[in-house]
């Protein structure tokens, strides 16, 4: 069975159940919020459907307040935040209008916020804030959602788990701690290849498409069934050998969340927390969508956080994951994780490990590199000039829909901060 039929093998009477399931995420906003929640400045408002964000199909008012309040369509895990917040000072020099161009058009950052549908946007240079933008009734307490930004963080956890010996190094095999993946697709995948999405299984991401494969694991998400998504995973076919074809696949990073759960033993959640959020100085919790109630964090997507502490995330990275003096990653696995991957035969990667690579000549040539989800959401990287740059976005489509190109904007703001 194809990962397409896993998607669509369905009566148009089993369809309307699964719509009206879909629901279930819009219910979580009825229900009576708890009280740590009663303090959060968007709570009461209206949430469209988790289906609608993939469809794009809101109005931009509605967007925004869902995009906010993600944390209401499923049930989340919190992420919780130290008590002493990495300090973000105000940078000496501010910012100014940036003006760049963009396939022949002249454009400054006016232009790239309006055009874009930027939301939040902060920018850090050496470690301080040199630009901090919210927009469309966004302010420093705001969790927004990350979408495929969580994609790094889960990647970031893998390195984690592999410097502490709980992953036995890039090419241990997924089935060692999934084990109910022997006999699939991925019965023969090692960690690289889960990290690189190039498994080989058979996978369709296309988001607005009812039918694909990314659509499947969104049911499954929304089923609530305890391992409903590995069990998905578990039957997609596969396409090519592993390590030799790269396809781009949330359910690939739902794999590698459940490779991180296995090995650590613990929540991703309380991983995350324990390892980088506290110890790191995030101000905010944050939080994580689940498979299921009290079950396993969706590794590709889900994590609402406040933007300084996307910020910080993105520091720490920049960093080398250095916390009290010591990395807590293994030795180069900032770059080896941000630089362009070769597949098995020479094919060449414009990805990492579920970071991407640069692809403008600026950003190529400092060695950029970015977290990026869909509607907008960017951690941008510059190691050369120390900047980090952090964007909410609620563009009216998954993809597709930027008028600029981010990196285009990126770049133009790197070379007016530099020193």
């Amino acid at each position: 069975m194809s990962g397409t039929s896993v998607a669509t093998g369905r009566s148009s009477r089993g369809w309307n159940r699964l719509r009206k399931a879909a629901l279930v995420g819009s219910a979580f906003a009825a229900m009576a919020l708890p009280a740590a929640a009663q303090d959060y400045p968007h709570a009461g408002e209206k949430i469209g459907t988790v289906e609608q964000i993939y469809d794009g199909a809101m109005l931009p008012d509605l967007a925004v307040s869902t995009y906010r309040n993600i944390d209401r369509l499923f049930p989340t895990r919190m992420i919780k935040a130290g008590t002493k917040p990495h300090p973000l000072p105000q940078a000496d020099k501010q910012l100014g209008d940036v003006r760049f161009k963009y396939e022949g058009k002249d454009y400054d950052l006016y232009d790239f916020v309006a055009l874009d549908n930027i939301t939040a946007m902060l920018v850090l240079k050496n470690g301080k804030i040199a630009y901090e933008t919210y927009q469309r009734g966004n302010s420093e307490k705001t969790r927004w959602m990350s979408m495929s930004v969580a994609k790094s963080i889960s990647s970031t956890l893998a390195g984690i788990a592999i410097k502490e010996g709980l992953i036995k190094g890039l090419d241990a095999q997924v089935v060692d701690y999934v084990p109910e993946l022997k006999g699939s697709a991925y019965d023969g995948v090692s960690v690289r290849d889960v990290l690189m999405m190039s498994s080989g299984v058979k996978w369709n991401e296309t988001y607005t498409d009812p039918q694909s494969d990314r659509r499947a694991l969104l049911r499954a998400q929304i089923s609530q069934k305890p391992g409903s998504a590995v069990e998905l995973m578990g039957k997609l076919p596969r396409a090519a050998e592993p390590g030799t074809v790269n396809t781009y696949s949330t359910g690939e990073t739902q794999i590698l969340g459940e490779i991180v759960h296995g090995a650590v033993k613990k929540p991703l959640a309380d991983y995350l927390s324990e390892k980088i959020w506290q110890p790191f100085g995030m101000e905010s919790d944050a939080n994580w969508w689940l498979d299921s109630p009290d079950g396993v964090e969706i590794g590709g997507s889900g994590i609402s956080a406040t933007l300084r502490d996307y910020g910080r995330f993105g520091l720490f990275f920049l960093g080398n994951g250095v916390i009290d003096g010591k990395s807590i990653l293994p030795d180069g696995w900032v770059k080896e994780a941000t630089t362009p991957k070769t597949l098995k035969g020479g094919a060449k990667l414009d990805y990492g490990y579920m970071w991407w690579t640069a692809w403008t000549e600026p950003s190529i040539k400092h060695g950029s590199f970015s977290a990026i989800g869909i509607h907008g959401q960017n951690i941008y990287i510059d190691p050369v000039e120390n900047v980090v740059i952090v964007t909410f976005g609620a563009q009216p489509k998954p993809v597709g829909k930027e008028p600029i190109d981010p990196n285009a904007f990126f770049d133009a703001v790197v070379e007016a901060l530099k020193d």
